[in-house]
């Protein structure tokens, strides 16, 4: 067992840090949980998580165009980094398959895959996908990830499966596939040159894939990767000596530590990947917080945001320096992690420790592996990324869900993955402000039968001639004012003789300039008409609100009310006595006391607007 030298930090000690200090010394706050149970947990969590990441590694590397060793290295120090500086007890960070896929994406039209310019140019882009990552979570901007929707994830990522094993088909087949090549190009070579399909390579392929989904589904408890890729090795390389031919193979993996790396900052490789670093930067920040927040429900911690984006950019700029590239937060290793039993973020370290210590011993044998062994392994990673129960439960459930996920994905495959990306977060902003534009506004009238002043939608319900209540929910900004303008409007269309409105206001949150002008506006043009605005149980905030943009006073502190109670009978002596005296709707207890009229039909039913 290991004995730490120096004794774990209380929690007051910890506390007394400087403010500015805290996000770069996160791990005070969970090393005081570390003793002899939880690390003999993350012992066993950290080999099994370093396990799982040899072929991951190699093959997220392999998508991103990187050397594989590449996706080892990011898998190593990053991981540590990662650890100590963020905020989640189980997340581990590394290279992932939705990263991997995007820096491609960026990067290959500007350098050839593999190539040491391709590699400067990826070390540049994730040493400012890591600065941008610690200023965001300086400036607390962790909620920004809120406003990419599931939607938009679940569309993006069952597109970049899609094209994952697109970028694999040369690989599984053989055939002669130009670099590059789009989506659409790549399958019609496939099915339109068949002839070319090399067996031996395809059969390799096809076996690893088939082994591994047996293995997947009958020995759940064997890593069906690490099973998948030795079986699809030795397959490989017995039909190359039974059919006399030779295997592209990935090569020989340099047995070593990471070695030492700077990002090149001339005006062309800045130039080059300033275009995907938002996208990049977005998109491994959206992964990386919602997997933390994913296990944090199920562990019951509550993880900071923002300083799990301080924890991946410190992550990424170490990255850059030690040979990895763009990392984020990994749902396969941080899954394995949580299952194996990590107890704290000592597993994500340790499980970065042995990769070191493992890539020494097995790095040489990857000479034996076939590519196209390689290309099967992938395709078992791209069909676990679609998650189908989901897409189908979108379907089922919301239009306007389904159709950000349908233009995510199509945007994924016929464009670039950055636009993509943007794409599905314009459309989702879009329909959330379409949504939130749109306060329901419902017509709401007093049941005089009922003890208390209760109210109920008054679509069938008669209502007072003189006197609407309207009820709001929502917020009124400069989107949502024209909305509110047209349902009064069409209100006082259909009841012209109802000058006198109130406003049930408690479900108003927010009130902007644009929302208290028009509000002031409609106070004076029904005070004109010989009718008011008044409004009911206004919170504190929103009143606020209308004093700081002047409109309180236009409006009037005289027409808020706290209660329905008191707005009646404060209004009721407002309204007209001739009217009154002709009115048979009786829906005040105020009503009661007046002769009963002739002249008004039994109620007055107005049209209810719903948002």
């Amino acid at each position: 067992m290991i004995e730490f030298p120096w004794p774990a930090m209380s929690l007051p000690a910890a506390r007394s840090f400087p403010s500015w200090l805290k996000p770069f010394t996160s791990f005070r706050l969970w090393w005081p949980r570390v003793n002899r149970e939880t690390t003999r947990a993350d012992l066993m969590a950290g080999l099994t998580g370093a396990l799982v990441a040899l072929p991951q590694g190699v093959a997220f590397a392999t998508i991103a165009g990187m050397p594989p060793e590449y996706g080892l290295y990011a898998g190593m120090i990053p991981a540590i980094i990662a650890a100590l500086f963020g905020s989640s007890w189980h997340l581990v960070s590394g290279p992932t398959t939705a990263a991997s896929i995007v820096l491609f994406s960026v990067l290959s039209p500007h350098a050839e895959p593999g190539s040491a310019e391709y590699v400067s140019l990826a070390l540049t882009l994730t040493f400012m996908v890591g600065l941008i990552q610690i200023v965001m979570g300086l400036a607390k901007l962790g909620t920004l990830v809120n406003f990419i929707s599931h939607s938009v994830v679940t569309g993006f990522t069952a597109g970049a499966a899609i094209l994952i094993a697109t970028n694999q088909v040369k690989h599984f087949t053989g055939q002669a596939i130009p670099r590059g090549a789009s989506f659409s190009d790549t399958w019609t070579h496939a099915f339109t040159r068949v002839d070319e399909i090399q067996v031996a390579i395809a059969a390799t392929g096809l076996f690893t894939l088939l082994l591994g989904i047996a293995v997947k589904r009958w020995l759940p408890r064997l890593p069906y990767m690490i099973v998948a890729m030795l079986g699809g090795a030795l397959f490989g390389n017995a039909m190359a000596r039974w059919l006399g031919v030779e295997l592209p193979t990935v090569g020989a993996l340099p047995a070593s530590l990471p070695p030492l790396s700077a990002p090149n900052f001339d005006a062309d490789s800045v130039r080059a990947v300033a275009s995907g670093v938002i996208a990049v930067t977005l998109l491994a920040l959206t992964e990386a917080v919602s997997i933390a927040r994913a296990l944090a429900a199920r562990s019951g911690q509550h993880v900071d945001g923002n300083q799990e984006f301080v924890g991946q950019g410190m992550s990424n700029l170490a990255g850059a320096f030690f040979s990895g590239y763009v990392a984020t937060g990994s749902f396969n290793r941080s899954g394995v992690n949580y299952a194996a039993g990590a107890k704290t973020p000592l597993a994500a370290i340790l499980a970065g420790v042995f990769l070191l210590i493992l890539v020494l011993f097995v790095a040489p044998w990857a000479q034996y592996l076939p590519n196209a062994a390689m290309a099967g392994i992938l395709f078992l990673v791209a069909w676990g990324l679609i998650d189908f129960e989901e897409i189908f439960h979108t379907i089922k459930t919301s239009r306007q869900e389904t159709a950000i996920m349908a233009a995510t994905f199509a945007a994924t495959l016929f464009l670039t993955l950055e636009e993509a990306i943007i794409i599905g977060v314009l459309l989702s902003l879009a329909i959330y402000l379409s949504r939130t534009s749109k306060p329901q506004l419902r017509v709401r009238a007093p049941n005089p039968h009922h003890k208390k002043r209760h109210f109920t939608d008054a679509e069938n319900a008669p209502q007072c001639p003189q006197l609407r209540f309207v009820r709001i929910d929502g917020s009124l900004f400069f989107g949502a004012t024209s909305h509110i303008r047209e349902s009064l409007a069409a209100q006082d269309q259909a009841a012209p003789g109802q000058k006198h409105v109130a406003i049930v206001a408690h479900g108003i949150n927010f009130i902007d300039l644009a929302g208290a002008h028009y509000l002031a506006e409609e106070a004076e043009r029904r005070r004109s008409q010989g009718g008011g605005l008044y409004f009911i149980r206004v919170k504190d905030t929103v009143q606020e609100q209308l004093a700081e943009n002047g409109a309180l006073k236009t409006i009037g502190g005289a027409n808020l009310f706290d209660s329905k109670t008191e707005a009646i009978a404060a209004l009721y002596k407002r309204l007209d006595p001739v009217v009154c005296s002709t009115c048979r709707a009786r829906i005040f207890r105020e009503c009661q006391g007046r002769p009963a009229g002739q002249a008004v039909a039994p109620g007055l039913v107005m049209p209810v607007s719903h948002a």
